[in-house]
């Protein structure tokens, strides 16, 4: 192993950059790459300067169970899926790829009309289904697709991921040769935190640069089944860290902003690359207490789909015209997603209008025949998720069962050809029927533009965004590197590489680990107190304490990973795990000077202890911190970085458990059982710290400058409130109302009255009117946030804009829309602002 000194003298004397790399057996190797260099660094690309700025736009590990026919479907796609990579799969093509259908050299190509690209796509994508084989279709219908020789069409791997940079968690991404690894962005918790949309699209564009530049190498597919826009509905889920957070406003800006960002905005609907928004919907539990996602009906009321779990899917078609979104493994009210036509036909593609595909998560067409008896024969299931309106199967089962299944008249070839039509127009979208991809739009990707200098720049921008100061006692923090000369480094945390990119990430282009990052800084004594986060025993904390004796501060760098907290893995609590918490207590008290601890996890920790413990000055979350985690870690601590991140999900105590079973999708209260509700919105309980709290070095205040007091509805028709409805009196429907009128612009000044240059995250929550008995049940709800720069002594005008549809709405128990009459609330900040919503006469 290389130490870090001289691996930082070596990177200033040459062109090559450091790439840490994991064998079989966990250890870091370092090996050198060529990068190619530009001319400019991305350095706060994303934060608004003022207020006249342009805007900016806003399968997994499977389990068997014991279930042998199950096994037996796995092992067949195994099977399937070793002979397609080797004998027509992904491979490493030093003179790039070899076109995937269409090849201008092939003369026989030139004179079938789906490779005409002057030709409607539509037309051409008629033109190819007319020429396949039955036989052929049903191949094409499935992640492995089969190669077509005949038409000169390769064979193609549509599982490819990149949830927060290239993964190499599905089959159709390879790392080696030419692409050792790609940017690895801090997951997507962390990231959210940020609270700022245009970084998001940005490390969506980054992200499908190298995407395309490993797709014209041979190294990857141009289907990426990402982002994850779930609900982090349970503060135990594993998978909380994939998710934007508890919100569902955030996680939909989230998941528009990266989608575009990944797809491009290519003319006549042409794709970069093709994102998906997956687990279509309310999935939020992979393994809890004898329950896991494969035998799980999710019981959820009309009033929470519409306005929780469905948003974020919703604003993925709507707003990113997200090219393929991907039902999940759960039931819904007694429905498996992968096979439920209101959900699949009529809300994606009818109300919603996806414009792609809709496929299937791992494996799951053969889960509902085999693990949850949903159907009496494999055909049934083939053929219930075909007319459901599943396009793709993530797994063998329609090409095992589909034949058989038109056989028996249970679905027609026509079926059949409606989903081939979806996959194949995204294809096409994608350029890949329109020959010689480098002299396509992005065929001068390649190596180079992987891990670049400013690529990774951005990920280190993306890390020092999303870190949230949590505590700061007495302005302990920034530490100065003047005063502060040596550094006890202690904790399982404290020299991780790959823990800090968490999953579905793929090889990252190198590491700092936050003890390599606060040894830029300062002197350093380092000792991980616990062999790993399990912390079983507590050999190692004598030394621990001793370090923190003999320095003049001590950095704590505890928290999780994934062997607590990951797919198919739900939490069983939210305190540290082992001994952590006794490490850190006895670390504060043997200190000499200033304790910070930084707390490394996807979901939230109940650090009630460290937060009522005098000796511990400050409290950092740093989530997963990308591979650039350790340098953003120290660039805060020493104040190299303003902190301006905030929790995107509630952070609840340890009790608040005993009262949630993760069965239980209900997100309000239930008095009568005592069960609290949950997420910000719905829960009124005692906290830790609360969703949106996050600290800075600079004190901010606002000022509301332009502000409605009051607004009038009208109705888009003669309709008159309906008399039906204990709502009628005190709200109207969203569907009645003329909302093209219904837009309201505020300005409010942010003050920076600090000394230090900060960003500023302005939330804005909405809060709707109490009349009677018509309890909303919303406490408030975020409605917009906006990420300020605000320089030392200055102010900043920032413009918000709130629809009264959209933003003053709220959902009635039938799932419906409506907007109260009343006053509703505004909190603006600190700020709270009253406007009046009545009927216009």
């Amino acid at each position: 192993m290389i130490d870090v000194e001289t691996q930082s003298r070596y990177e200033k004397a040459s062109k090559f950059k450091p790439f840490k790399i994991r064998n079989s057996h966990h250890h870091d190797h370092t090996i050198y790459t060529q990068q190619h260099t530009k001319t400019h660094l991305i350095h706060h690309f994303s934060l608004t300067h003022h207020s006249n700025m342009a805007s900016s736009p806003s399968c997994s590990n499977y389990c068997y169970n014991g279930n042998k026919s199950l096994l037996a479907s796995v092992i067949v796609s195994v099977i399937v899926v070793t002979i397609t990579i080797s004998s027509g799969g992904v491979a490493i093509a030093e003179g790039g790829r070899v076109p995937f259908a269409c090849d201008p050299k092939n003369g026989l190509t030139k004179t079938f009309r789906f490779c005409w690209t002057h030709v409607p796509i539509h037309v051409r994508v008629q033109d190819l289904i007319g020429r396949l084989t039955l036989a052929e279709k049903i191949r094409l219908v499935v992640n492995n697709a089969i190669a077509v020789p005949r038409l000169g069409i390769q064979g193609y791997e549509w599982w490819s991921e990149a949830l927060h940079g290239v993964s190499n968690v599905g089959p159709g991404t390879k790392f080696g040769g030419p692409f050792p690894g790609a940017t690895s962005f801090p997951q997507v918790i962390t990231t959210a935190a940020s609270f700022n949309q245009s970084l998001w699209l940005e490390i969506g564009r980054v992200v499908s640069d190298e995407a395309r530049a490993m797709y014209n190498g041979g190294a990857a597919g141009l289907t990426f089944w990402s982002p994850n826009v779930n609900i982090f509905r349970d503060p135990r889920w594993g998978r909380g860290q994939e998710t934007p957070g508890e919100d569902p406003t955030l996680a939909a800006k989230y998941a528009a902003s990266y989608v575009q960002g990944l797809q491009g905005n290519g003319a006549g609907d042409r794709l970069k690359v093709a994102a998906c928004c997956k687990h279509y919907t309310a999935y939020d539990l992979d393994n809890w207490n004898g329950i896991d996602r494969f035998h799980f009906n999710a019981k959820v009321s009309k009033q929470d789909l519409a306005d929780t779990y469905d948003v974020p899917f919703k604003a993925c078609v709507l707003e990113g015209k997200v090219a393929s979104v991907m039902c999940s493994y759960n039931q819904v009210n007694g429905k498996p997603t992968c096979a439920d036509p209101e959900l699949l036909r009529s809300t994606i593609r009818g109300q919603w209008g996806l414009n792609g595909l809709v496929h299937s998560v791992f494996f799951f067409v053969g889960v509902y025949y085999d693990s949850q008896h949903y159907t009496r024969t494999p055909e049934e299931a083939a053929a219930d998720a075909i007319k459901a309106g599943l396009d793709l199967d993530c797994g063998p089962f329609l090409a095992i069962h589909t034949d058989a299944a038109i056989r028996q008249g249970l679905i027609s070839e026509n079926d059949l050809n409606l989903a081939l039509a979806n996959l194949i127009t995204v294809q096409m979208r994608l350029g890949m029927f329109d020959g010689e991809p480098s002299a396509q739009q992005y065929g001068n990707l390649g190596p180079r533009d992987v891990c670049t200098p400013a690529h990774q720049e951005l990920a280190l921008e993306a890390a020092r965004q999303g870190i949230v100061l949590l505590e700061n006692k007495g302005n302990a923090l920034p530490l100065s590197p003047t005063r502060v000369r040596t550094v006890a480094v202690i904790g399982p945390n404290s020299d991780v590489t790959v823990t800090m990119i968490g999953n579905y990430a793929g090889v990252a282009c190198g590491y700092t680990s936050p003890l390599q990052g606060i040894s830029r800084y300062v002197k350093t004594v380092h000792q991980e107190g616990c062999r790993d986060v399990a912390c079983g025993g507590n050999q190692l904390f004598g030394a621990a304490e001793i370090a923190s004796r003999r320095t003049d501060a001590t950095i704590l760098v505890m928290g999780l990973d994934q062997s607590i907290e990951a797919e198919t893995r739900d939490r069983v609590g939210l305190l540290l795990p082992g001994l952590q918490q006794e490490l850190v207590s006895r670390v504060a008290r043997a200190a000499r000077g200033p304790v910070v601890l930084v707390i490394m996890s996807g979901g939230p920790v109940d650090v009630s202890f460290a937060k009522n413990d005098p000796k511990i000055t400050a409290i950092l979350w740093a989530g997963y911190p990308g591979q650039a985690g350790g340098t953003a870690i120290a660039d805060v601590i020493f104040g190299r970085t303003n902190p301006g991140g905030r929790l995107p999900m509630t952070w609840y105590p340890q009790s608040y458990l005993s009262k949630v079973p993760m069965t239980i999708m209900d997100m309000r209260p239930n008095p009568s059982t005592g069960y609290p509700g949950r997420t910000y919105r719905f829960y009124k309980g005692p906290v830790v710290y609360p969703f949106g709290h996050g600290l800075s070095y600079s004190r901010f205040s606002q000022t509301l400058v332009l502000a409605p007091k009051q607004v009038s509805v009208s109705f888009s028709t003669p309709l008159k409130a309906q008399t039906n409805s204990t709502w009628a009196s005190s709200s109207i429907k969203v569907s009645h109302a003329n909302c093209d009128a219904l837009h309201m612009g505020f300005h409010v000044d942010v003050k920076n009255e600090g000394s230090m240059d900060g960003t500023h995250t302005l939330l804005i929550f909405s809060k709707p009117p109490i009349k009677g008995n018509n309890n909303w049940s919303e406490d408030k709800k975020l409605v917009s946030f906006h990420k300020v720069l605000v320089p030392a002594g200055s102010k900043q005008r920032v413009s918000v804009g709130v629809h009264v549809c959209k933003h003053l709405s709220v959902v009635d128990e039938f799932g419906v829309r409506r907007i109260p009459m009343g006053d509703h609330e505004l909190h603006i900040g600190d700020l709270k602002h009253s406007i009046s919503v009545q009927t216009q006469d």
